[in-house]
């Protein structure tokens, strides 16, 4: 069966142990199973503390991240696997199985023309290096294909799945996310569909990023599809209910997206879980 997670900016800006401590019921009461742990400084993170609360908890993380503007990984790959060393490190020690995200470039960097051939052979040699040393730390790399407006790199779950072949790593997949998918995918179903054997790891993110239910994605599509394709992974409810300073701005996150910060655990969770009973989606 399938694992309910929650992205930390649902509830706070950075991840903290103690936060989280805080709302250790409500996680429970709503079966959430894996946290995500934004890796935007990677040195913030009390490794031992985060591995303990995990481990007395039974809670698994799993992290990302987005790499950034100063950093080209086509012209220079090796910035590119500096800077996400710091962040694998972080993800192995508090026992998180990959580190996923748009771990490939930049979120909001365009080049205002369609993505060109040595743009994704750059990336994709990128990827297989930095899959290789992911696999190092005894971790799995997650690429996240995002929206016509954040990349022009990689924006579809069939974009995802020509990387993950270009690349020839058997510890890459593809993390695909709602919010993206509703602008980019011709249907919730092809686009999960399209990922093959690869998809590994889902966003469930609201057209509005604030709480599932409260927006326009068809949700009982996605769940359906999840069946259908017997998906036992890991599907995270993530809001930009209270995003990180660092990347609001890329995000274009301008006003609150949830009128009650509240709503989106207390209202979407639920919500989720509803929509997944129905769709016979089972979670454990």
């Amino acid at each position: 069966m399938a694992q309910l997670g929650l992205h930390t900016f649902a509830a706070a800006p950075k991840w903290s142990v103690a936060e989280m401590r805080r709302l250790l019921p409500k996680l429970q009461a709503h079966k959430v199973r894996v946290l995500e742990i934004p890796l935007l400084d990677p040195a913030e993170i009390d490794v031992p503390a985060t591995r303990a609360f995990c481990e007395e908890t039974g809670i698994a993380p799993v992290c990302s991240l987005g790499i950034p503007p100063e950093i080209d990984v086509i012209a220079d790959p090796d910035a590119g696997l500096a800077f996400l060393e710091p962040a694998f490190e972080v993800a192995s020690g508090v026992g998180a199985f990959a580190l996923a995200g748009v771990t490939y470039g930049t979120i909001g960097k365009i080049s205002g023309a369609p993505r060109t051939q040595a743009e994704f052979d750059g990336t994709a040699r990128f990827i297989a290096r930095a899959a290789g040393r992911a696999w190092a730390h005894g971790l799995k790399l997650g690429i996240e294909p995002c929206n016509r407006y954040e990349t022009h790199i990689m924006n579809s779950g069939a974009d995802g799945r020509a990387y993950c072949e270009a690349a020839g790593a058997e510890n890459v997949f593809i993390h695909l996310d709602t919010y993206h998918m509703n602008i980019e995918e011709v249907s919730f179903a092809q686009g999960f569909k399209a990922c093959g054997p690869f998809l590994g790891y889902v966003h469930l993110s609201e057209s509005n990023r604030g709480a599932p239910g409260a927006g326009t994605i068809d949700w009982g599509a996605v769940y359906r599809t999840l069946a259908e394709i017997g998906f036992s992974g890991i599907t995270t409810l993530e809001s930009m209910n209270h995003v990180h300073p660092a990347i609001a701005s890329a995000l274009a996150i301008w006003h609150p997206v949830a009128a009650n910060p509240d709503d989106v655990i207390d209202l979407g969770l639920p919500y989720l879980h509803a929509q997944a009973e129905a769709a016979g989606f089972a979670y454990e």
